[in-house]
């Protein structure tokens, strides 16, 4: 299938929506829980030993802040055992990492670990009304996400929907990556459409500088999108054009409006073979 030796997805701990992501302060509509933690950072630390001497990645789903904190540590105890150099060259990776501080953030960047993040959950659950701050209340529930955070801190980010828990829209979750629900935590058009697309190859550890790049010789898996143009009005009765295509990057004007058109899928090609035209 094409995955062997990438990461698995061990839990750390659980998710927000069922109380049982590991928090620090209890949650909001349950003030007698802080959730579970499975793992704690020395065996954290053993898994990454382990799977960094065998040349495998290692993955954990982590979405609380407490549970972060421990795999954090778990990176640190490893240092010690393996040194930074063999942790960084196996490209570890973390699943959701929705509770995350700038200064976690910078030393996860230190070894290279990536974040497999889902825009989604911010655009369906996010904002001052949604699940997360039910659970969290407003003012932390704010902070879940904070994908301009984690790419100024030089972590890498690989975006995509954790299906069937958010459908399968890629579009739609660049476009919540752009649009966060909290103001100052989303990324641009551009950014939030590498980390869809070549993001995804990175992270499981393809670094053969042509996967996941439309150049000569990469393998022929591909989709063809049609852009939307939109008219838009600005001062002085001029009229100025817009598009969809991420590359478009006009100043001052966004590429993914947040209820506007998406992109029509043309054309999807698998290993050169047609799979699906669009007349």
């Amino acid at each position: 299938m094409g995955a062997r030796g990438l990461a698995g997805d061990l839990l750390v701990d659980g998710a927000l929506g069922s109380r049982t992501a590991a928090l620090h302060q209890p949650y909001a509509d349950a003030p007698d829980s802080t959730g579970n933690r499975y793992l704690d950072a020395a065996q954290i630390a053993e898994h990454l030993a382990l799977c960094t001497e065998a040349g495998l990645q290692a993955g954990f789903h982590v979405i609380g802040e407490a549970g972060v904190a421990e795999v954090v540590e778990g990176f640190r105890l490893a240092e010690k055992e393996l040194g930074r150099r063999a942790l960084v060259g196996a490209k570890h990776r973390l699943e959701h990492v929705e509770m995350i501080d700038v200064e976690q953030a910078e030393l996860l960047a230190g070894f290279n670990v990536s974040a497999s993040m889902q825009p989604l959950f911010d655009g369906l659950w996010g904002g001052t009304d949604g699940m997360y701050a039910a659970r969290l209340g407003a003012e932390r529930a704010a902070g879940l996400n904070p994908f301009a955070a984690l790419a100024a801190a030089g972590v890498p980010l690989a975006f995509g929907s954790d299906a069937p828990v958010t459908p399968l829209a890629p579009w739609e979750s660049v476009r919540a990556a752009v649009h966060h629900r909290t103001p100052g935590s989303g990324i641009s058009p551009r950014a939030a459409f590498n980390a869809h697309t070549r993001g995804g190859h990175r992270a499981a550890g393809v670094a053969d500088g042509v996967t996941g790049t439309l150049v000569p010789g990469a393998p022929a898996h591909y989709a063809v999108w049609e852009p939307v143009e939109v008219v838009v009005a600005v001062p002085d009765d001029r009229v100025q054009r817009w598009s969809t295509d991420p590359r478009a990057g006009i100043p001052g004007l966004p590429s993914l409006e947040p209820d506007g058109p998406l992109p029509t899928c043309l054309r999807t090609v698998r290993a050169g073979e047609v799979i699906h035209s669009r007349d």
